[in-house]
């Protein structure tokens, strides 16, 4: 296969989900992992893709905010092992602040699974999460066991499903609580936790502020993504949960920033799951 081929299928791949992986690429096209890789390098030099841990995605703008829908359909797997391998921070009796995003919707699935989610206290500005949430609170109540509490902040709705704005701010200040759970459009050491969105960026600050321990659920795709604002340094992350052990220069920056490092194994069945944890 000619070089112009295989870069027209990894671009296709990237269209049509956001993003592609080496290993899917080498399967795909039955070509070495080094082949890929120069062809990513060859594609990133031409502005068409940028390069990530592990792969490629879309090329675009740092203000560029992705819609809900179009990142829901992505790394599916990859969420639900960090969603469960954050679930099980969770102490009975806990409350958490959750902020919007694909993976921290990931992470609300998981808390319906917790056999004492009844005794929990959730608080977010995610519609999806909320709602997710209420349905599983109704669902206990109707079988007669405790039922967590659900608070959605106000605010208006942004792309990404999430409430911004003075409303969710003054709501967020005027609470505490043990876990605060961060999505991420992208993460870099030195930037931290980054969104495109500014008023996402503010309330995503709200929560931070909110919560005892900062816990960023990120999968390997977000690793050196750029967005316009950085709301969360790396010195404040205090568990990082990810699918995939990121290189050697993160891991030593979050090892010096005394963050928590969690790379979720694969789940063995859809409700058991192991972690593995290493710092």
């Amino acid at each position: 296969m000619l070089a112009r081929q295989r870069q027209e299928y990894i671009l296709e791949q990237v269209s049509a989900t956001g993003g592609v992986r080496v290993a899917e690429v080498v399967a795909a096209l039955g070509i070495s992992e080094m082949t890929v890789r120069r062809d990513i390098t060859e594609l990133v030099a031409q502005g068409l893709v940028e390069r990530v841990h592990g792969g490629a995605v879309a090329a675009g703008p740092t203000s560029m905010e992705p819609r809900f829908t179009a990142k829901s359909t992505l790394h599916l797997d990859a969420k639900r092992r960090i969603g469960a391998a954050t679930a099980a921070l969770l102490r009975p009796g806990d409350a958490l602040a959750l902020s919007a995003g694909t993976t921290t919707l990931a992470v609300a699935q998981a808390l319906t699974t917790l056999p004492h989610l009844g005794t929990l206290t959730v608080i977010t500005n995610s519609l999806p999460a909320a709602q997710l949430l209420f349905d599983a609170a109704d669902a206990a109540r109707a079988e007669s066991r405790d039922a967590p509490t659900v608070l959605l902040t106000g605010g208006e709705r942004t792309p990404s499903n999430a409430l911004v704005g003075l409303p969710a701010i003054d709501m967020l200040r005027a609470l505490r609580v043990e876990w605060v759970v961060l999505g991420a459009h992208g993460f870099t050491p030195e930037a931290g936790l980054m969104t495109p969105n500014l008023q996402e960026a503010a309330v995503n600050q709200a929560l931070l502020a909110s919560g005892r321990t900062a816990v960023a659920v990120l999968d390997a795709s977000k690793w050196g993504i750029l967005g316009l604002r950085s709301f969360c340094p790396t010195r404040d992350i205090g568990v990082l949960v990810t699918d995939s052990r990121p290189d050697a220069r993160t891991t030593a920056v979050l090892d010096e920033s005394g963050t928590t490092l969690i790379v979720a194994d694969p789940l063995p069945a859809p409700d058991n799951h192991t972690i593995r944890r290493t710092s």
